[in-house]
């Protein structure tokens, strides 16, 4: 049960980018085309699943039996971008198209706030190191669902009659703004 109520609460009640607002550059920048914001999403989602592991173990084992947790945002900075740099090797040799298409947004994921919210999220929202880990993969799928749904209306966006004012960006702030409002229903 306690799994579930995890899974609806990453997932939907409080996702990153719809409810909390973390996250929004690559939810805006990444979102143009279905492959790219599903290549991000799954990105996103490794990188937070691995973030959440490590950096639960290194506070629960190290910050805090050293008695050091004040160094908390530092150390998870640092794992963060040690996991995205392994990543971006990864995708630059297993997929070479994938990153390019993630372009910029990619190494960006070490300043999306969004992986250091689950960190710390992770801190005081779970008691053990499997629902950290848990968490963290919930709190991914809830980033690839949001990104994804909204690469999908922008395709269809791109076919449609938009007023000229409301092309591009401006239609896609609207656009966020009532998915968040649908989001917020869970709440």
């Amino acid at each position: 049960m306690e799994v579930i109520a995890l899974f609806v609460a990453a997932v939907f009640t409080n996702n990153f980018i719809l409810v909390q607002t973390v996250g929004i550059c690559p939810f805006l920048g990444v979102s143009k085309k279905t492959e790219s914001a599903l290549g991000m999403g799954v990105a996103v989602t490794f990188v937070m699943v691995l973030a959440s592991l490590f950096t639960y173990a290194i506070n629960q084992w190290v910050l805090v039996t050293l008695e050091i947790e004040f160094m908390q945002t530092i150390v998870f900075i640092f794992v963060i971008a040690s996991l995205v740099q392994m990543l971006e090797m990864i995708l630059k040799k297993v997929s070479p198209s994938l990153y390019a298409s993630l372009g910029v947004y990619l190494p960006l994921i070490t300043t999306n706030c969004a992986i250091l919210g689950i960190a710390q999220a992770n801190l005081t929202a779970v008691s053990n190191l499997f629902m950290a880990v848990l968490n963290g993969a919930f709190a991914g799928l809830g980033f690839t669902l949001a990104i994804f749904l909204m690469s999908g209306i922008r395709e269809k966006l791109d076919k449609v009659d938009v007023p000229r004012p409301f092309k591009g960006f401006p239609i896609t702030l609207i656009t966020a703004c009532f998915m968040a409002m649908a989001f917020g229903v869970f709440a």
